[in-house]
């Protein structure tokens, strides 16, 4: 073989030799950068409640509309007087939802005639920042009724009895969140040294919601209705392996 074509063919081996070693390292790269594990790290605080919402529905019927609302304001003094009883404060509670109903104007009724003409509802919603003196005030709701007051369930307020509500969570927001990511960077390594690998830097990271959940978890049980909560926060963080 002539010279003048041996120096060309070599030098071009010589070139596809290089670019498949590049190539090789640029695979062997990409496998190293898609190295990942993700892990999840989770904070949890046991809270109480700092307010509390309780409303009480009441109803009265009468063929009277004048007598109907006379049993109207008789029960919403009773129910101020039982707050003041509890020791609760009656300077936050408010009337909402005031309606009437009358027999003779519904034209879906039926041909028999109504028990009473006029049906009054009224809410009274007892709003408090001691949330232990309306759950003890709940439980004696059969002093209202022994008063004669009439409660109804139902409507926008569901079964009528108190919502508890925990206002404080962003002041536990920061140093859950730091508490969360910190224990998911600690599964991060030991699962690293497990993999005999160490760990890189975040390559994403998703610090997630925080939720409010009844301290008691059971069927049936919600966290409205619970003074004791737990607040949870699961952050996930993907990390590099080396």
């Amino acid at each position: 073989m002539r010279t003048d074509t041996i120096l060309p063919a070599l030098i071009a081996a010589l070139g596809v030799a290089v670019a498949g070693m590049a190539i090789g390292r640029g695979f062997a790269s990409a496998r190293l950068d898609d190295r990942s594990v993700t892990v999840k790290g989770i904070s949890e605080r046991e809270v109480k409640a700092d307010l509390a919402i309780w409303p009480l529905r009441v109803v009265a019927s009468n063929d009277d509309l004048a007598r109907a609302q006379g049993t109207i304001q008789s029960s919403v003094s009773e129910i101020s007087k039982f707050l003041e009883r509890h020791k609760i404060d009656t300077s936050q509670m408010v009337l909402q939802d005031f309606s009437v109903a009358d027999a003779f104007t519904n034209q879906f009724a039926s041909n028999q005639r109504a028990a009473s003409r006029f049906v009054i509802n009224q809410t009274v919603v007892v709003r408090s920042n001691e949330p232990e003196k309306i759950l003890a005030a709940s439980q004696r709701i059969g002093e209202l009724v022994s008063a004669g007051v009439v409660l109804s369930s139902g409507g926008e307020y569901g079964s009528g009895g108190p919502t508890f509500i925990f206002t404080g969570l962003n002041t536990l927001k920061p140093e859950m969140i730091g508490e969360s990511t910190a224990r998911a960077r600690e599964a991060a390594q030991k699962f690293a040294a497990d993999s005999q690998a160490s760990l890189g830097g975040i390559k994403h990271a998703n610090q997630g919601l925080f939720e409010i959940l009844p301290r008691d978890q059971a069927t049936g049980i919600t966290e409205g209705s619970q003074i004791n909560k737990t607040v949870r926060v699961v952050s996930t963080v993907d990390y590099f392996l080396r």
